[in-house]
């Protein structure tokens, strides 16, 4: 009787590790990522496109490469340098600047209502610009700079009661606080100024302080730009820098990270981004609000600053060609219509936090 020879049994598939796991975890969140920060860029070049070719005077394709090559078309050579343009533009700077900022306040004090808007600093840079009217006469680009003397002082007032005097730490919980205290301060200390001015000048102040791009001019454009070419990269890295800090103060202490340092440069940051773009154009509410939960939405869990800067600029150039007469012939500054669509947004998240605290 011949014995049978059995085969080996084939060798079960070996498992991925751990290590392997995490990298295609890793791998599928930077794919995701990359493709949402590109539909972003796409959405923000035809809102551009949108901005300046259609409105109440239309320009083709052809006659606005013409124009930026510097043939001069009676009317539409104007209309696209001087107003169209320039508020394009503005309005795409700005929308970054708060995009990026909402990032950042956003990720240090961990609260989906943690930005400029809600805290006073967009408050602040009204005041300081209705101050400057009302109590030196300034006008036009001056007036500007009182804007971003207010915001900082907004924010070194909120800094200032957010200490924590042992240990010189911010406290979220009291920066929070202090960001709606001061808020209602700068807000009642702008009414009170803009019942001193006379009708011409509280018109004028009226429309600066609901964020507004009629005053776009390409010197607004150059500071502006000038600063968020110093800023921006500054903010990219330090919001990753920001990511260990999630993790707890001992494992991220573990890792070389220094979370204090970070947070502290961060709000900093947060704020120099927010008092530009408000003194540049006024207060765009509720602009760096929507553009981070809006951002992490479209890329799936993970927030990256570069999509909420994208979001922002898209955010504040449709609203600029809405309240430009694009849908209705109704005419209205860029902060009100950014207004009427944040305003839900932030009930929203209002609703979501409590049922997540309820959970």
């Amino acid at each position: 009787m011949t014995g049978t020879v059995l085969a080996p049994a084939p060798a079960a598939p070996a498992e991925p590790g751990a290590a392997e796991l995490v990298r295609g975890v890793r791998r599928d969140r930077t794919r995701r990522t990359r493709r949402a920060v590109a539909l972003l860029a796409l959405a923000l070049l035809a809102a551009l496109a949108v901005r300046v070719l259609l409105g109440r005077y239309t320009v083709t394709v052809p006659d606005f490469f013409a124009i930026l090559a510097g043939e001069q078309i009676p009317g539409a050579s104007f209309i696209v340098l001087q107003e169209k343009l320039p508020r394009a533009v503005l309005g795409a700077l700005a929308g970054t600047a708060l995009g990026c900022s909402g990032a950042l306040f956003r990720r240090v004090l961990r609260n989906p209502l943690a930005s400029p808007d809600i805290l006073g600093i967009t408050y602040g840079a009204a005041a300081g610009a209705v101050a400057g009217t009302a109590l030196w006469g300034l006008r036009g680009t001056a007036v500007s700079w009182t804007a971003l003397a207010g915001a900082l002082l907004a924010a070194a007032l909120i800094a200032t009661a957010s200490v924590r005097l042992r240990t010189g730490g911010i406290v979220g919980e009291r920066f929070l606080l202090a960001g709606i205290g001061v808020a209602a301060l700068a807000q009642a200390l702008t009414a009170a100024l803009l019942a001193r001015l006379s009708l011409n000048s509280a018109q004028d102040a009226a429309l600066w302080t609901a964020g507004s791009l009629n005053a776009a001019t390409w010197d607004r454009i150059t500071v502006l730009g000038a600063c968020l070419l110093l800023a921006v990269p500054a903010a990219v890295a330090v919001h990753r820098a920001l990511e260990p800090a999630e993790l707890g103060p001992e494992l991220a202490a573990g890792l070389g990270a220094r979370p204090a340092r970070s947070r502290a440069l961060a709000l900093g940051l947060g704020v120099l981004l927010a008092a530009v773009a408000t003194a540049a154009t006024g207060p765009l509410a509720f602009v760096a609000l929507m553009s981070t939960p809006v951002a992490t939405a479209l890329t799936r869990g993970r927030t990256s600053i570069v999509a909420c800067a994208l979001v922002g600029a898209v955010v504040v150039v449709v609203a600029d060609a809405v309240g430009a007469g694009l849908v209705a012939q109704v005419q209205l500054p860029a902060g009100v219509v950014t207004g009427a669509v944040g305003a839900p947004v932030m009930l929203w998240l209002l609703v979501r936090q409590r049922r997540g605290a309820l959970a």
